[in-house]
Parts: C-alpha cells; sequence; structure tokens
C-alpha cells in the first residue's frame, strides 16, 4: 500500500497547519524547514505555486499520493455538482477517512492501518481497501475478533461523535455513514477552489 512515510512535523511546518494533528514543533517553530525558513525576506510565490502547495497540503492531509488524488479529481470532475466540493467529499467518503473521523483510530495514518489489516468491516463485510468509496447508509464496524486491540479501545475512549453526517454506537463498535458531508461540514483547512483551477491548466 503505497503512503507517504516521511518526517510529519517537516510538512506541517512548511504548510503552517497541524495537518497530521497537535503538533509540539509546529508549535515551536512556526515558520518553514530549512536554511533559510525563518529569514523574513520572502518572494511573492506565483499563482501556480500557490495552486501547487494546496494541491500538496490536501494530498498530506489526507495521506493520498498523485497518481490516487488525479483519479479522485478526475472522478469529480465527471461528476455533477461543483468539482472542488465533490472532491472533498468523494476524499471524505473514503473508507479510512471514516474510520478516523468516528474515532476508532486516532488518524488517518493509523485508521489506514486498521484497515489494511483487515480489522474493518463494511455492512458485515471485511474490507482491507483503505480508498474504499462509502454510500450513504453503508455502516462501518470493527470486527469482534478485532474490538479488544488497545489501539482501539485508546482511541475510542477518548472520541466524541461530532460529526452530524456520522452516527457510532461504542458498544457495538459501529458507526453509520449517514450521508455525504457538505462542504460546510468539512472542517478541513483546504481551499479547493485553488486545485480545481491547477487541474485546469
Amino acid at each position: 500500500m503505497a503512503r507517504y512515510t516521511g518526517p510529519k512535523s517537516k510538512i506541517a511546518r512548511k504548510f503552517r497547519e497541524p495537518i497530521f494533528g497537535p503538533d509540539k514543533a509546529l508549535e515551536k517553530k512556526n515558520y518553514p524547514p530549512g536554511q533559510h525558513g525563518n529569514t523574513k525576506k520572502k518572494g511573492k510565490k506565483s499563482e501556480y505555486a500557490i495552486q501547487l502547495m494546496e494541491k500538496q497540503k490536501a494530498k498530506y492531509t489526507y495521506g493520498i499520493l498523485e497518481k490516487q488524488f488525479a483519479r479522485t479529481f478526475d472522478k469529480a470532475s465527471r461528476s455533477h455538482g461543483i468539482t472542488g466540493e465533490v472532491l472533498l467529499q468523494l476524499i471524505e467518503s473514503r473508507l479510512d477517512n471514516v474510520v478516523y473521523r468516528l474515532g476508532i483510530a486516532p488518524s488517518r495514518r493509523a485508521a489506514r492501518q486498521l484497515v489494511s489489516h483487515a480489522h474493518i468491516t463494511v455492512n458485515g463485510n471485511v474490507v482491507n481497501i483503505a480508498s474504499y468509496c462509502l454510500k450513504a447508509g453503508d455502516v462501518v464496524g470493527v470486527r469482534e475478533k478485532s474490538q479488544s486491540l488497545e489501539a482501539i479501545t485508546h482511541s475510542l475512549s477518548g472520541s466524541v461523535n461530532k460529526y452530524s453526517w456520522l452516527d457510532f454506537d461504542k458498544n457495538s463498535f459501529t458507526g453509520k455513514f449517514i450521508s455525504v458531508p457538505e462542504r460546510s461540514q468539512i472542517p478541513e483547512n483546504i481551499k479547493e477552489q485553488l486545485i480545481v483551477e491547477l487541474y485546469s491548466k
């Protein structure tokens, strides 16, 4: 399973946002990494550079590599609706993202691992494909023999159901994907229109 495995704090500092979750390194050094990261002199970024940065931020936030991201954009551009919003909705509907949003895993990286190691079910069937796209009404659960895993119980002990498009029952270890979220329900700070403009060049 292809995924980014490099330094997380370095990437968070590059975008000056805690895209991988709380980050002490970012709090201490809120400027780009590298020898010239803290210099006051900054050149004006080109339109292309700004658009590219936004795409990279989205890819790192959701843990998607270029080929898969481009495929998702292509699917979004062929769908009805505003392309940028549809793009984020498709990404939010991925199984690994929903496992993370439900609180079963503390991060998207951890969620992908749970999915790939066959700990997660969809409508009662084991699904080990992180990019699996959920539909409204699908029920995501933890396999019975995996419910005692410390990583899962620890994550669920501190989680609260904070998304109106998801519903989770801690007693049965199952969550329902009620509907595809509206753009206003997605908390990520991503300017999706810049990504659309980049791919439209």
